[in-house]
C-alpha cells in the first residue's frame, strides 16, 4: 500500500514523464538515420532495423508486464526499467558499429516494453475513478507529445552535434527520471506475484515478431518472406491465446477483451495511434527529401501542434470525466480525416507556415482521442484487471506505431516507385505517394469516426464488464456490491443546520450522514467528528468531553456554540464526497476505503445515492463465506473475493 507521506499527484508525474520518455524513444532515432548510415557507412534497408528492433523488442516485453507488476514491488521494478533506458543508451552513445547500436536500442526497447505499462498502472492505481479522465489525459498527453518532440530535439541537435550526442542526450533525460522516481514513488500494487509461464512468453513473442515483422517488410519487395512471417505469427498468436483459456494463471487474462466498451476503446485507440505514426513519418520525410527543408525547420513546422496537443489533453480529459467521450472521439476523427487529406493536397506547395497550420488540428483530434479513449476503455473494468486491461492497451500501442510506421511509408515508397517507374519525375512521384498514404490516413480516421459513434450504447456496458470480471477461477460470481449495502440511507439537505444534523445522530443512532441535493446527488458528508474538529479549530482548548464540560462555564463558549448549531452544514461538513458506484466490485470498494481511511462511503447510480457500504458490510460477508465453504472437519476453503 501506498505510504501517506507519499503525494500522489508527485507519483503521477513520474509515471507521465516515463510515458513521455518511452515514446519520445519510439521516434528519436528516426530522424538520425541519414547520418547514421554515412557514419557506420551502411544503407536504408540496415538502418531500418533501429526502428524495426525497437518495436518488436518492446512489443514482446509488454505482454509480460503484467506479470512482473505483480511480481517485483513498484518502485524497484520502476527503476530497474528506467535503469534499462540508461544502459541502452549508453551502449549506443558508445557504438562504433551497427551491431553495437542495434545491441543498445534492443536494451532500451526492453525498457520501453516495460516501463510504459508499469507507467499507465501506477496512474490508474493512484487515480481518483472521477478523474480518471484527466489523469488518463494527463498520460495520453505525454504519449502524443513524446513522439512529436522527439522529432524537433532530435532535429535540434543533429544541426549542431553528432548523433552520439542524441544518446547522451537521452541518457541524461532517463537518469532524471530515474532518480524522480527514486525520490517520489511508492509501491502500491497488490502483489500476487502470478507464476510465468514461459512457453506464453515464446508464443507470444514469436506472434508478435511475425506479425509485425511481416507488415514491415511487406511493401519491401520481399512478398514470400513477409506472407510466411504474417502466417507463422497468426498462427503463434492462436495457439497463444488457446493456451491463455486453459492456463489458471494466464500470462495475459483476456477477459477484458470480453467487455464489449473496452474491445471498442482498444480498436479505437489503436486506430488513432496508427494515424498520428504515420503523419509524424510521413511530413518531416516529405519534407527533407521533397521540399528540401531543413531538418530543424522541418522539426519546428510541427511545435504548434505539439503545442496545442498539449494544452488540448487535459482538457478533453476534464470533459470526458464530465459528459463522458461522446462527442470527444467522432470530433478527433473528423479532424484527423479532414485535415490529413487536406495536408496531402496542400503539402507539395512547400508553404511550411500553411503546413505547420493544417497539422494542428490533426494532433489536436489526437488528443481529444487518446487520453479519453482510454479512460473510457479502462473504466469499464475492476482494478483486479486492470493491469491485465494496461497490458493489451500496450501491446496494441506497440502493434499501431508499428503498423503506422511501416505500413504508410511503405505504401509511400511503393507509390513513389510506381510513378518513377511511369516517367514522372521524383518530386511528382512524391507529391502523388503522399496524397495516396495521406488519403489512406483519412481512410482509417473516417473507420475510427463510425466505430466512435457507437460508443454511446457502451455507457451501460460497464456492468457487462463487471459480470465478466467477478467471475472467479473457481467460477462463482462475486455479489453484487447491492446485496450487502445499506439502503435506509438516512441524509441531509443542503440546506439543513448542523443543530439538525446533530438530531438526526441522535435520533437514528448513527455519527454521520451525507448530505444531497435536491436532485439527491450527495454534495457533502458530515459526521460528529467534524463536528468536534470545528468546535476544536474554534476553541484550542476544546480538545475531550471533558473539555467540553468545563468549557460550558464559558458564556463566550456558549455563544460560539450556538452560532455553530445555526450553521449551514456545508459550512461544518466534508464538501469532497468520495464515493463508490454501484457497479463496482468488492475489491475496488475495499480498495477505496482503506486508501482513504473511510469506515463508510456513499454508493452512487445514475448520479443519485442509493445506499451506503460500510466496511463491516464486507468484512461481514468475507467472514460469511469463508465460513459457509468450511468442510466439516477440514480447513475452510479460502472465500472467492477479490484482493483490494
Amino acid at each position: 500500500m501506498q505510504k501517506k507521506t507519499q503525494n500522489p499527484k508527485l507519483m503521477v508525474a513520474v509515471a507521465a514523464f516515463a510515458a513521455f520518455l518511452a515514446t519520445f524513444n519510439e521516434t528519436y532515432m528516426n530522424i538520425a538515420f541519414a547520418p547514421i548510415m554515412d557514419s557506420l557507412h551502411i544503407g536504408v534497408s540496415t538502418v531500418q532495423w533501429l526502428a524495426t528492433a525497437y518495436m518488436l523488442g518492446a512489443a514482446v516485453m509488454v505482454p509480460v508486464s503484467a506479470f512482473v507488476y505483480r511480481t517485483w514491488r513498484t518502485k524497484p521494478l520502476f527503476l530497474f526499467t528506467v535503469a534499462l533506458l540508461i544502459i541502452g543508451s549508453v551502449i549506443g552513445a558508445l557504438a562504433q558499429s551497427f551491431a553495437v547500436l542495434l545491441a543498445g536500442r534492443i536494451v532500451q526497447a526492453i525498457g520501453t516494453g516495460l516501463l510504459i505499462p508499469v507507467g499507465m498502472n501506477v496512474t490508474l492505481e493512484i487515480a481518483p475513478k472521477k478523474e480518471l479522465g484527466i489523469y488518463m489525459g494527463l498520460m495520453g498527453a505525454m504519449t502524443t507529445l513524446g513522439p512529436s518532440s522527439s522529432v524537433i530535439v532530435a532535429g535540434a541537435l543533429l544541426s549542431v552535434a553528432d548523433w552520439h550526442v542524441m544518446l547522451w542526450v537521452f541518457a541524461g533525460l532517463a537518469f532524471l527520471c530515474f532518480l524522480s522516481g527514486a525520490v517520489f514513488l511508492g509501491n502500491i500494487a497488490a502483489l500476487t506475484r502470478p507464476k510465468l509461464d514461459a512457453a506464453s512468453v515464446a508464443l507470444i513473442g514469436v506472434a508478435l515478431v511475425g506479425i509485425l515483422y511481416g507488415v514491415s517488410t511487406a511493401f519491401s519487395g520481399e512478398i514470400i518472406a513477409a506472407v510466411l512471417a504474417l502466417a507463422a505469427g497468426a498462427l503463434c498468436l492462436a495457439l497463444f491465446l488457446s493456451r491463455q483459456k486453459k492456463l489458471k494463471e494466464p500470462l495475459i487474462d483476456l477477459r477484458p477483451l470480453s467487455v464489449a466498451q473496452f474491445r471498442a476503446g482498444t480498436v479505437i485507440n489503436m486506430l488513432s495511434l496508427v494515424t498520428i505514426f504515420a503523419m509524424n513519418i510521413l511530413i518531416p520525410v516529405f519534407s527533407q527529401s521533397v521540399l528540401g527543408i531543413s531538418s530543424m525547420t522541418a522539426s519546428l513546422m510541427l511545435f504548434p501542434a505539439i503545442l496545442a496537443s498539449c494544452v488540448m489533453s487535459p482538457i478533453a480529459g476534464r470533459i470526458c470525466d464530465k459528459r463522458g467521450v461522446g462527442a470527444l472521439l467522432p470530433g478527433g476523427f473528423a479532424l484527423i480525416a479532414v485535415f490529413s487529406a487536406s495536408l496531402s493536397f496542400f503539402i507539395p506547395g512547400g508553404n511550411a507556415p500553411l503546413i505547420a497550420l493544417l497539422y494542428i488540428p490533426v494532433i489536436v483530434g489526437s488528443a481529444l482521442i487518446i487520453g479519453p479513449v482510454q479512460s473510457f476503455a479502462l473504466s469499464a473494468l475492476p482494478g483486479g484487471l486492470n493491469p491485465h486491461g494496461v497490458t493489451i492497451l500496450s501491446t496494441g500501442f506497440q502493434i499501431a506505431g508499428c503498423i503506422g510506421s511501416s505500413l504508410f511509408t511503405g505504401v509511400y515508397a511503393a507509390a513513389t516507385g510506381m510513378r518513377a517507374s511511369s516517367g514522372a519525375d521524383v518530386a511528382s512521384a512524391s507529391a502523388d505517394a503522399f496524397l495516396a498514404s495521406g488519403l489512406l490516413v483519412a481512410v482509417f480516421a473516417l473507420a475510427g469516426l463510425l466505430l466512435s459513434v457507437r460508443a454511446r450504447k457502451y455507457r451501460a456496458a460497464r456492468h457487462e464488464g463487471q459480470a465478466a470480471a467477478q467471475e472467479t477461477p473457481m467460477g462463482e460470481a462475486v455479489p453484487v456490491l447491492a446485496s450487502i449495502m445499506k439502503t435506509d440511507v438516512y441524509s441531509l439537505k443542503e440546506e439543513a443546520k448542523v443543530i439538525d444534523a446533530l438530531r438526526l445522530f441522535l435520533d437514528k443512532r448513527i455519527s454521520g450522514a451525507p448530505i444531497v441535493n435536491h436532485a439527491g446527488a450527495p454534495v457533502g458528508f458530515i459526521s460528529d467528528g467534524d463536528i468536534m474538529r470545528y468546535l476544536a479549530d474554534q476553541h484550542p482548548l476544546f480538545e475531550t468531553a471533558w473539555s467540553f464540560v468545563l468549557e460550558q462555564r464559558d458564556g463566550n463558549f456558549q455563544d460560539k456554540l450556538d452560532e455553530m448549531m445555526a450553521l449551514p452544514v456545508s459550512e461544518v461538513a466534508h464538501r469532497k464526497v468520495i464515493s463508490v458506484r454501484l457497479n463496482e466490485t468488492l475489491g475496488a470498494v475495499s480498495k477505496i476505503l482503506a486508501r482513504h481511511d473511510l469506515k463508510k462511503a456513499p454508493v452512487i447510480d445514475n448520479g443519485k445515492m442509493v445506499g451506503v457500504i460500510n466496511r463491516s458490510n464486507i468484512t461481514r460477508l468475507a467472514v460469511t463465506r469463508y465460513l459457509q465453504g468450511a468442510e466439516p472437519g477440514g480447513v475452510p476453503a479460502a472465500p472467492a473475493l477479490e484482493t483490494p
